[in-house]
């Protein structure tokens, strides 16, 4: 029987805690930051985690 690859794009963008949530980070904060206001900015910068069916998607690409 093979093993399942882990998808590696998916293993760069997202992390699994310990508790079993899937973490993020957003999008939109790398270029053309002198267009978005300071409050939008800080909002980017934190780490988000994905919800429902998505985040067992997830876990099920990167074998955690």
């Amino acid at each position: 029987m093979g093993k399942i690859k882990t998808h590696r794009a998916s293993a760069k963008r997202f992390d699994v805690t310990a508790n079993g949530k899937v973490k993020m980070n957003h999008s939109h904060h790398r270029h053309k930051l002198g267009l978005k206001d300071q409050k939008r900015k800080r909002h980017l910068r934190t780490a988000d985690f994905v919800q429902g069916k998505v985040a067992s998607n997830i876990r099920a690409l990167i074998n955690k």
